[in-house]
């Protein structure tokens, strides 16, 4: 009696089975090891899958990064460049010491994991993949489980005390064929704060994680740029963990790349803690902007903000997928959820899907998603009084990010963003 044949493996299978898991120390080859066995579990994404339907995952699982050119900045200034940080700089996703500052800052402890992960034990064992782990449901995220199986790099923070300055993560883009893959740990400690900058395009195809764990009364600030290289890719990954009156805040500018996702997990485990997610993103021409954001409440009294524009022109594609779950006995929650996109053109779109979840009955949530153009009536007014249409319309395309910049805590940092914001629509209106 002949044996069935055998179904063909399609390509995602096949290179789930060609995987092998860098070496490494006890606690990281563990990590590693189970994470791997999740990603087999759950398989890499498709296109079929409800929380992929709007964005193709082709070029972010296949093999082999596809060619990505490099982008000249024309010698403007350095993000952040203003302003007194320590530097950590990743080349195509390798730490570059030369580039970077001393590691030491007061108040903060920084490995890299290229070398805590070659140890046995370590601090890190309870946080690194966990977080990412306890993020797979119930929605499945497989390039984060791809992610903790793979990465090699990045940096371990552990926050003690007040950090004395900021601390920027520069991803420089070297190479038009590189795959970067980094993964991050922040550990802030009860009543502590940190600042946490990220900036520059990374790779030709990126794949980030960060595992944030917020301490009782701690506050974690974070301000992120991504690169203009425009035929970069980026899979970015942020899973958080809130305890007691903890805060969290989150904002992304994102100007320019073919493909980029940015996923955001967070819990709020702890009563009377604070959840911000924000982002702006302008897109030109064959760009498309995922943002897909998932707020557990598990607590009393706790609150999140989410809050995302784009602005699409040239057929560019925007995406909001966002979700509020507020579990029994989380009672007086606030949640707030808005998405809006500006389309500067009829061919660009944008693609939304707000949720809410509730299963207790004394929350105030709520959510809404608009997508239009520019205010007709305004940019008459604007005009009527002698502003060009070209800079009208730049000063209503900037009234409309406001909300989301204005997340930023920072006063320094949030005029840093503008500046950039205004940058990007005068390049467009040259």
């Amino acid at each position: 009696m002949m044996a069935a044949p055998q179904a063909k493996m399609t390509a995602n299978q096949e290179r789930l089975a060609a995987l092998s898991l860098p070496e490494g120390g006890t606690w990281a080859m563990a990590a590693r090891g189970a994470a791997l066995d999740r990603l087999r579990a759950m398989g890499l994404p498709e296109r079929r899958d409800e929380y992929w339907k709007f964005t193709r995952p082709d070029s972010l699982v296949q093999a082999e990064a596809p060619k990505a050119a490099l982008f000249d900045t024309g010698g403007e200034a350095e993000m952040f460049g203003g302003v007194d940080r320590l530097r950590i700089v990743f080349v195509d996703g390798v730490f570059d010491a030369e580039a970077s500052d001393d590691l030491a800052l007061e108040g903060v402890r920084i490995e890299r994991l290229a070398e805590a992960g070659q140890s046995d034990i370590h601090w890190a064992k309870d946080t690194y993949g966990v977080l990412e782990e306890r993020g797979q449901t119930p929605v499945a995220r497989p390039l984060a489980a791809l992610n903790t199986a793979l990465a090699t790099d990045g940096v371990l923070i552990h926050v003690t005390a007040a950090a004395s300055k900021p601390i920027n993560l520069i991803y420089i883009h070297k190479s038009d064929t590189s795959d970067a893959v980094l993964h991050h740990i922040v550990k802030l400690d009860a009543d502590t704060e940190a600042t946490i900058l990220e900036n520059g395009p990374a790779a030709a195809r990126f794949n980030k994680v960060m595992e944030v764990e917020v301490g009782d009364g701690a506050t974690f600030h974070h301000v992120r740029t991504q690169g203009r290289d425009h035929e970069r890719r980026a899979a970015t990954h942020i899973f958080a963990r809130l305890g007691t009156k903890s805060a969290f805040k989150s904002f992304t500018m994102t100007a320019n790349g073919v493909m980029t996702r940015n996923e955001c997990v967070i819990e709020l485990t702890g009563d009377d803690a604070t959840a911000h997610v924000a982002g702006a993103a302008m897109g030109d021409g064959d760009f498309h902007h995922d943002d897909t954001v998932f707020i557990t409440h598990d607590a009393e009294r706790c609150e999140s903000r989410q809050v995302f524009k784009k602005v699409l022109r040239n057929g560019a594609t925007g995406v909001f997928q966002g979700k509020i779950l507020v579990k029994a006995g989380a009672q007086k929650t606030d949640g707030y959820q808005i998405s809006q996109a500006l389309l500067l053109e009829d061919d660009s779109q944008f693609l939304a899907k707000p949720e809410l979840e509730i299963y207790a009955d004394d929350v105030a949530c709520s959510h809404g998603s608009t997508t239009g153009a520019i205010d007709e009536d305004a940019l008459y007014y604007l005009r009527a009084r002698g502003v060009p249409k070209a800079i009208a319309t730049d000063l209503l395309t900037l009234a409309f990010l406001a909300e989301a910049v204005e997340e930023i805590s920072d006063e320094a940092l949030r005029g840093e963003i503008n500046s950039r914001l205004e940058g990007w629509l005068e390049r467009r209106r040259g």
